[in-house]
C-alpha cells in the first residue's frame, strides 16, 4: 500500500515505477469523503495534486455544481463541488476542506471534497459494477470495491461528471471509410458516456461494431468469437478488424485484456487500440508494455477516427 502525503505546496507524492502495475490487473485509488458516511475513490493516475481548498473566484453563468475558478500556476481551472453534483450536499453546508486537482480527458478540474484519506492498491478482479449503490449517486459511480475491513468504496465515474457538468464532447464531421460496412470493430468500456461517444464515431465511420461493458466480459466474448471461427475454419481476423479497449475497467483492466489478446495467436493480425481518459506518458508506457498498437486519449472524436481509419484499412488489406 502506498502512503498518501501532502507536502507544503499540496502536491500529491506520485509513486515512481507505477508502470509496473501494467498487466498486474491492479490499480491505485485515492480514498475521499463527501461529508456522508460513504467512502469514495478515484484512480490516482487522474489526480495531479491535493491541497486545502483555496480561495475560489465566483464567476457568472457557471454550470450547476461549478463553484467558480482558481488560478493554478498560470492556468485558470474550474472548481466543482462533487457533493453537489452527486446530489449529496445539504443547503448551507461548507464546500469541503480539500481540493483534488484532476487531469483527464484533456481537462484539468478542481474537485472539492470533505476530506482525503489515503491511497490503496486494489485488484481489478475485486472491483465490480455498482449494483446496489444508492440511487441518487448511481449514475456517477462506475464501480465499487471492498476494503479489508468490509467497507465499500464507490469509484466515481469522472467522465460522467465531466459530461454532465460541461456537456458531451461534440462529434463533428467524420468522413466515412469507403466500404465501411466491410469492417467490424469490437470495443469495451465501462462508462456509458464513453460507449455512446465511441458508437457515434464508429457509426460516422460507417463500420459495424459490437461492445462489452468490462474487460472480463470482453475477454469471454472474444474467446467465444475465436472458438467459433476455429470451428468453421476461419481466422478471427476474417471477421474482426480492430479491438478498442478502455484502460480502467472492473474485473479485468485494459492492460490485462490487451496482454491476453496479444498472447493468443488466434488474434494475430488484429490491432488493439487503447482509448483512455488517462493521457499521461506513464499510461502510454503501460499500454506499450502490454503491446497496444496505438493509444488515444479520451475524448477526441477526430483523433479516435484518425487513429482507427488506417489501422482498419491496413488490417483489412492484410
Amino acid at each position: 500500500m502506498s502512503s498518501y502525503q501532502t507536502e507544503e505546496n499540496g502536491v500529491l507524492n506520485v509513486v515512481d515505477g507505477r508502470t509496473s502495475l501494467a498487466g498486474s490487473n491492479r490499480m491505485e485509488i485515492l480514498l475521499f469523503s463527501l461529508g456522508t458516511t460513504e467512502t469514495f475513490g478515484i484512480n490516482v493516475f487522474k489526480v495531479r495534486e491535493v491541497s486545502a481548498t483555496p480561495f475560489i473566484t465566483r464567476a457568472p453563468n457557471m454550470p450547476a455544481g461549478v463553484e467558480g475558478l482558481i488560478s493554478l500556476r498560470g492556468n485558470v481551472i474550474p472548481v466543482l463541488s462533487l457533493a453537489k453534483i452527486l446530489g449529496l450536499a445539504r443547503p448551507g453546508e461548507p464546500l469541503g476542506g480539500s481540493m483534488m486537482v484532476t487531469e483527464y480527458s484533456k481537462r484539468t478540474l478542481g474537485f472539492l471534497v470533505a476530506g482525503v484519506d489515503r491511497i490503496i492498491r486494489v485488484d481489478w478482479d475485486k472491483v465490480r459494477a455498482p449494483d446496489n449503490v444508492s440511487s441518487n449517486v448511481h449514475n456517477y459511480i462506475t464501480a465499487i470495491t471492498e476494503l479489508p475491513d468490509g467497507k465499500l468504496v464507490s469509484i466515481v465515474d469522472v467522465e460522467t461528471v465531466l459530461a454532465t457538468t460541461f456537456g458531451d464532447a461534440v462529434v463533428g464531421n467524420i468522413s466515412p471509410i469507403p466500404d465501411g460496412e466491410d469492417y467490424e470493430v469490437f470495443y469495451v468500456d465501462d462508462s456509458g458516456v464513453a460507449r455512446r461517444k465511441i458508437a457515434e464515431v464508429l457509426d460516422k465511420l460507417g463500420v459495424r461494431h459490437k461492445h462489452a461493458v468490462n474487460g472480463l466480459e470482453a475477454w469471454t466474448r472474444l474467446q467465444g468469437m475465436a472458438s467459433h471461427a476455429q470451428q468453421i475454419g476461419h481466422r478471427v481476423s476474417d471477421e474482426l478488424d480492430l479491438i478498442l479497449v478502455d484502460a480502467e475497467m472492473p474485473e479485468m483492466d485494459g492492460y490485462v485484456l490487451t496482454r491476453n489478446i496479444k498472447a493468443d495467436s488466434r488474434f494475430d493480425g488484429i490491432p488493439v487500440v487503447m482509448h483512455s481518459s488517462l493521457s499521461s506518458e506513464a499510461n502510454r508506457a503501460m499500454g506499450k508494455r502490454v503491446g497496444v498498437d496505438a493509444y488515444v486519449a479520451k475524448f477526441d472524436a477526430d483523433a479516435l477516427a484518425d487513429t482507427l481509419r488506417p489501422l482498419l484499412t491496413r488490417g483489412h488489406q492484410g
